[in-house]
């Protein structure tokens, strides 16, 4: 499979990059680096009472993520980054490289486990996260940094992340409002 994604790779480097796309793709995974905007954004959504369950369930997507790719399946399948296995881009390349592994890719994974957190909650939140996700996962494979495998499953990760965290947030929630219809009766 490495063969055929590095081709993939090789083909984006040789014929997609130019200075706009360069610039623009640098920007869009920067925005996505260790997942900051997304956490932002949930401690923002958090404070206040009307998106306080969107940013909790963002909040508990975001830990799944971390603790089951970060630090499980990237350990897990120790799988090299692109540039490694074909250091003859690294002079070529437009960002710094990275020391750790490159399956599951963990910007797309952010993204997507916001998108599905967000969509559950609120579905043009969560449309728009979708959106950028794609882009930003593009961004990690035009960049060199991840195989386009790594942007699939970390996306397919993200999706049932968030997806969990809607499950669990949406039980306690509920539980929560039970036990004060309850007290009120």
């Amino acid at each position: 499979m490495n063969e055929f994604e590095l081709k993939i790779l090789d083909f984006i480097q040789e014929h997609l990059r130019f200075g706009f796309l360069d610039d623009m793709m640098v920007l869009l995974t920067r925005l996505a680096d260790d997942g900051i905007v997304w956490i932002v954004l949930a401690i923002a959504l958090i404070c206040f009472k009307p998106s306080r369950k969107m940013g909790i369930t963002l909040g508990l997507a975001l830990l799944l993520g971390l603790i089951v790719g970060n630090l499980g399946l990237k350990n897990l399948f120790a799988r090299p980054r692109p540039y490694t296995v074909n250091p003859e881009i690294v002079p070529n390349m437009l960002i710094e490289r990275l020391s750790d592994y490159s399956f599951p890719s963990g910007h797309t994974r952010c993204c997507f486990e916001s998108g599905m957190a967000m969509y559950l909650c609120d579905k043009r939140w969560g449309k728009v996260a979708f959106v950028l996700g794609g882009f930003i996962g593009f961004s990690r494979i035009y960049l060199y940094m991840h195989y386009p495998t790594d942007v699939i499953a970390g996306a397919l990760l993200g999706l049932l992340n968030g997806f969990i965290a809607f499950i669990i947030v949406d039980k306690i929630y509920k539980a929560i409002d039970n036990k004060k219809s309850k007290l009120v009766k």
